[in-house]
């Protein structure tokens, strides 16, 4: 599989690779494979509470393996969380156990969510829709624009009713009826907005480079199919509108995982292009799995989406994750006004 291509330090190399060979053996890691035999719970923790030390590109490196092996969507929540909580209180208690994988934590911001809950005075209430990481999180990091707060799952205070998604991820709707003091306050007004700002694009580039690797991966198999399936005695992959079909899948690979590549850049590196860089890999990324996924459905016929091949899973993952960017017309505006 192709690699993104991104500055590496040797230790990033040597997780990278420790990912690689583990997944080859395990292909549908679950929360304690992924906690406890890679550690990859306190990746983007500082080592002095048990954590990996490592930032955007290192929670990339991690993405883009975790995606074809479906992964990659409630680790991401509790990578983006952890992120974000250390940023803000690099003393906090909870940090151990989370870097070790004994707690789990979800982000709820408007990028994890397909609706944000009501925060009045203190108070949280309403529900938040779709939560990604939500169905076993032990801890939530509400970041909203005015307030970023952290509460236990209280069944008292917070519902969990879980959601199995067509794509086989589980996400959980939330009900909250937090009063003021239910939860712990760690920054308010304006320090608060640019938090969740920083969360919302670290999630968005996140899922591009998960976005990138399916890609990848459905590629990989396409090709390999067209050069297995024969028909009239030769194999398909010879005829030339396949071949071309398969050119325009690598190309709309190559560029979103272009744009990806530079919007992990700019979350990891605070650079101030960071909203255009995000939102420009969210548009290619969109329209780039959709082209890929349906033509490698296409090449390998009706057998492309059951569950007899992977290729079904990676299709309707890629889509989930387009559909999680939320509205093209809000990153087009986004892009134009960052730009302007």
């Amino acid at each position: 599989m192709a690699e993104l291509d991104l500055p590496l330090r040797e230790e990033q190399r040597m997780l990278r690779d420790s990912v690689q060979r583990f997944l080859v053996d395990n292909t549908r890691p679950g929360w304690r494979d992924l906690s406890e035999s890679l550690g990859l719970a306190g990746i983007a923790l500082p080592e002095s509470v048990g954590g990996f030390g490592g930032g955007a590109i290192d929670i990339a490196l991690v993405m883009a393996e975790l995606g074809p092996a479906l992964a990659g969507a409630d680790w991401l929540s509790h990578a983006a969380a952890t992120t974000l909580l250390a940023r803000v209180a690099l003393d906090h208690p909870a940090l151990r156990d989370l870097a070790a994988g004994s707690k789990r934590i979800a982000i709820v911001c408007a990028a994890s969510t397909a609706a944000m809950p009501i925060i009045d005075a203190g108070t949280v209430h309403g529900s938040a829709a779709l939560v990604a990481g939500g169905a076993e999180a032990d801890l939530f990091l509400l970041a909203d624009r005015d307030l970023l707060v952290l509460f236990a799952a209280d069944g008292a205070k917070v519902e969990q009713r879980h959601r199995i998604m067509h794509d086989g991820s589980v996400s959980a709707d939330l009900g909250f009826t937090l009063k003021a003091g239910d939860g712990e306050v760690l920054a308010m007004g304006g320090e608060a907005r640019g938090y969740a700002g920083y969360a919302n694009d670290l999630i968005l580039a996140g899922r591009c480079v998960e976005a990138v690797g399916l890609m990848q991966r459905m590629i990989a198999d396409s090709i390999d199919y067209l050069g297995q399936r024969k028909q009239f005695g030769t194999a398909i992959g010879r005829f030339q509108s396949l071949r071309h079909r398969a050119a325009d899948m690598q190309l709309a690979a190559m560029k979103a995982a272009v744009l990806t590549e530079a919007a992990i850049l700019a979350v990891d590196e605070g650079r101030a292009d960071r909203a255009q860089a995000v939102s420009a890999a969210c548009i290619e990324v969109g329209d780039a799995v959709r082209l890929v996924g349906e033509s490698a459905v296409q090449i390998h016929g009706a057998m492309g989406l059951t569950e007899e091949l992977s290729l079904g899973g990676h299709f309707k993952r890629a889509l989930a994750i387009a559909a999680a960017f939320g509205p093209r017309a809000d990153h087009l505006a986004r892009f134009a006004e960052a730009a302007a």
